[in-house]
């Protein structure tokens, strides 16, 4: 997929160990630290479970935890309850066609350990590849190659890792998203709108990357505004908007339809195993029969939203309650990390800003990195999900819903390691400048240098210590919390 030179190959390299450990310390967290007793989703095993059964369960029980239950029950036996269709249903499908490549194992494991190996296997792969994705992202804008190594180094860990790695969606909407953006900013538009649009179909938050679609256009809109006729470049323009919009839509759209088919249609209902119906019975579940739900007579009729807001409370400011004061705690790291990248570039690019992004001051200095001129339409991206998370959201998964979402976490962290760690300037000063098209000449690898810092913590600046501190410091705890079912992010 990609050719491995050196900064490649250190990423992959670096990305694989972590993989590794994450598996190895939620393996560990589990064997050792009893699991709390959470209301969560947990229906019952159809399958009688074996030896090999128990092992499996044992070694990665870990990474089906509180949300990863559900993305694991619709893989294996659709989408029978209401509340189930708040999961899209891109990662289910991996999860399904992965678990198939199991299927000669299926006499000594059950569908849930296949399921569980795959989560696994798959989940390392989309974050190993969502790394590199990254770092490649990273070169293409920021034009600093050592900036997106930092950066996807970072990516590796995480304060979203555990998410990354256990039966949740975050680490193929992160390869997905992340590939979307490359493609685009080498000007394939069809290959970027087809890979957002599958994004749209493993999260819902992917129907925002509409805006980096419509920017690309307005931009090549007023960059030949002069040169082509205005009137048939303003149509074109029109029916490529619509286009974009239809097309990160289209996913949303149809799984909408098909909640509507099961759920608002008489007899389209299927089968349930009983101890499942009985699971709805006890816990009052919503399952197909009986009689239509509310939201079938809107206007509109979108489950997703009716499920936000009934079996979630997710609303503008309903999150807002003194009780959820260490939820906040919890979620401010990573919000004040993403509001101080966003001042510092309106600050640094105010006209740009201003002109959104489309007119650049001609007195303006070009910046390499973080402040480069083509950051700004992700900067604007971070902005609305920060926003819409902030006021509309559990405010707790802010952690992993930017980590998972947005390059400008990976890429504000690297910039503020590069500009003020004196140990990284040290370590630079082979080279001709910080954003040096190439890597030293004659070295084979580049050194690693987030792991350099972690040696040498003692000397590091208090930033670095901060910035490192705080991802490593969410990397493990939420291993150590989230794989025994305590509340986390």
């Amino acid at each position: 997929m990609w050719p491995l030179n050196p900064s490649r190959k250190e990423v992959v390299r670096f990305a694989v160990r972590c993989r590794v450990l994450t598996l190895m310390l939620q393996a560990l967290f589990n064997v050792i630290i009893p699991d709390h007793q959470a209301e969560a989703f947990s229906p019952p095993r159809l399958a009688p479970s074996g030896s090999v059964d128990q092992l499996v369960e044992g070694l990665l029980g870990g990474l089906s935890r509180w949300d990863a239950e559900h993305f694991l029950f619709i893989a294996e036996h659709g989408y029978l309850y209401e509340h189930n269709f708040a999961f899209f249903p891109g990662f289910p499908l991996a999860l399904l066609v992965g678990s198939e490549l199991l299927r000669p194992l299926r006499g000594l494991l059950s569908q849930r350990s296949c399921l569980l190996i795959t989560v696994a296997l798959l989940n390392s792969l989309f974050s190993v590849l969502a790394a590199v994705t990254l770092h490649d992202l990273g070169c293409l804008v920021l034009h600093c190659p050592r900036q997106a190594f930092y950066a996807a180094l970072l990516f590796s860990l995480s304060p979203a890792n555990v998410f990354l790695a256990a039966g949740y969606s975050e680490a193929l909407f992160a390869l997905l998203t992340f590939s979307a953006m490359g493609q685009l900013e080498r000007g394939r538009g069809w290959t970027s709108g087809f890979l957002f649009a599958l994004a749209t179909g493993v999260r819902s938050n992917g129907l925002v990357s509409v805006g980096f679609l419509l920017h690309s256009q307005c931009r090549d809109f007023f960059s030949s505004f002069m040169v082509l006729s205005p009137v048939r470049q303003f149509c074109k323009l029109t029916a490529s908007l619509c286009l974009s919009v239809l097309t990160l839509s289209l996913p949303f759209a149809i799984f909408q339809y098909y909640a509507y088919t099961q759920f608002c249609i008489p007899g389209s209902s299927h089968s349930i195993p009983e101890p499942l119906v009985q699971l709805a019975v006890d816990k009052g579940y919503r399952i197909p029969e009986g009689n239509p739900p509310p939201w079938c007579a809107w206007g509109f009729p979108l489950i997703y939203s009716y499920i936000q807001d009934v079996y979630w409370n997710v609303g503008f400011l309903r999150y807002y309650e003194l009780k959820q004061v260490p939820n906040f705690l919890l979620a401010a790291p990573m919000a004040i990390l993403v509001a101080l990248a966003i001042w510092m570039y309106v600050t640094t690019h105010p006209w740009l800003c201003l002109t959104l992004g489309l007119q650049r001051n001609r007195d303006d200095k070009p910046h390499p990195g973080f402040l480069s001129p083509q950051v700004f339409v992700y900067l604007v991206h971070a902005a609305t999900l920060l926003l819409f998370g902030g006021l509309c959201m559990h405010v707790q998964v802010l952690t992993r819903f930017l980590g998972s979402s947005t390059p400008v976490v990976y890429w504000f962290a690297a910039h503020l390691l590069q500009d003020q760690e004196p140990l990284l300037r040290s370590l630079e000063s082979v080279s001709t400048t910080p954003c040096s098209e190439d890597f030293p000449p004659g070295q084979k690898l580049p050194r690693n240098s987030i792991m350099v810092l972690l040696y040498n913590w003692k000397t590091c600046s208090a930033v670095t210590r901060y910035i490192l501190g705080y991802f490593l410091t969410y990397w493990l705890l939420g291993l150590l919390l989230h794989c025994n079912f305590l509340p986390w992010t």
